[in-house]
């Protein structure tokens, strides 16, 4: 589950980054190769829907990176100590049938 997210994260990261890069700053940026007024996001230009793009993809940003921590808290609540099987390390004590006898003083 986790890996998923974390792809889903990277891809939201590329996107949102290509879509603020296209819109139109103070000194344009990449926002002079949107197109003309005759592009297919009408007469105001792509403003409108990258805007809305920029929202979007950052709210989905957000409740990824929060589900993420709370996926990522979740597996890592254990401690290293209680994912060992103690029973495997540790070898069992001898029986008192096989312990010698101390031998017998005369």
């Amino acid at each position: 589950m986790t890996t998923t997210m974390l792809i889903i994260q990277f891809v939201l990261t590329i996107l949102i980054t290509i879509v603020i890069l296209l819109q139109k700053s103070t000194s344009i940026g990449l926002g002079a190769y949107s197109g003309s007024n005759d592009s297919m996001f009408g007469s105001k230009g792509p403003t409108n829907f990258l805007q809305k793009a920029t929202y979007t993809l950052g709210l989905l940003f957000v409740l990824n990176t929060l589900a993420l921590g709370y996926f990522y808290n979740q597996e890592s609540s254990k401690s290293a100590i209680d994912k060992i099987d103690i029973h495997s390390i540790v070898p069992s004590a001898p029986s008192t049938n096989s312990v010698p006898s101390a031998p017998a003083s005369n």
